[in-house]
């Protein structure tokens, strides 16, 4: 795993853990990116089965903090683009059931290697009606350069959902997409869902490795 590919796990991870259910669910974009990111950083650091690699831990994590804040459906569709439209409704769930458990296995490895990293919240620019922001942050970590981590979160009737990611200038959504087209290309939206439930079968038998102190 490259340098960077390692920062862009551990740095997304980093900020996804989700609100309790009892709290508001309209909050600010950024004081929700706030409060989930110091929640998933105390997590890690103080929740032994979590440092031990603990897979079943981590996943529960993943499962009950992450998930109902992000919009996979959209994700999916951006990432796939224009062949998104042509997909039926059976191959745009299944395309969005295996993306999401590709996201959910990258969130439990990186989970497990958190520990002393910081996070430096810029000031937001956006207007109080907008439906659409960006929240910008910054990693700060203990050895090697601040890594740039960016948001961007829609509002739902729910509540404020992220929909894309930007770290070191590339967006998640865009890396995927050119992946999805190859695929797409080679077999069809079907092709590309083989591809991903076969790598996610991988990735289930892969143990968490959680960092070495």
């Amino acid at each position: 795993m490259t340098i960077s590919r390692r920062f862009f796990i551990l740095a997304f991870s980093l900020s996804m853990s989700a609100a309790h259910a009892n709290q508001p669910q309209m909050e600010a974009p950024d004081v929700l990116i706030k409060r989930i990111s110091q929640e998933i950083l105390d997590l890690a650091k103080t929740d032994k089965r979590v440092q031990s690699g603990d897979q079943d831990r981590i996943m529960e994590v993943v499962q009950t903090r992450i998930i109902p804040y992000v919009n996979f459906q959209r994700m999916t569709a951006m990432a796939a683009g224009r062949f998104w439209r042509e997909a039926t409704p059976d191959q745009q769930a299944a395309l969005t059931k295996e993306f999401r458990t590709l996201l959910i296995y990258t969130y439990s490895g990186a989970i497990s290697q958190v520990r002393n990293q910081k996070l430096e919240f810029k000031p937001m620019r956006a207007a109080p009606d907008d439906d659409e922001v960006e929240v910008r942050t910054m990693v700060l970590q203990a050895r090697g350069e601040p890594i740039q981590l960016n948001y961007r979160l829609e509002k739902t009737a729910a509540g404020w959902k992220i929909f894309d990611v930007n770290i070191l200038g590339a967006w998640l959504v865009e890396t995927y997409k050119g992946s999805f087209s190859t695929e797409i290309g080679k077999g069809g939206i079907d092709g590309l869902i083989k591809v991903l439930a076969e790598r996610n079968k991988r990735l289930a038998a892969v143990p968490v490795k959680p960092l070495k102190n």
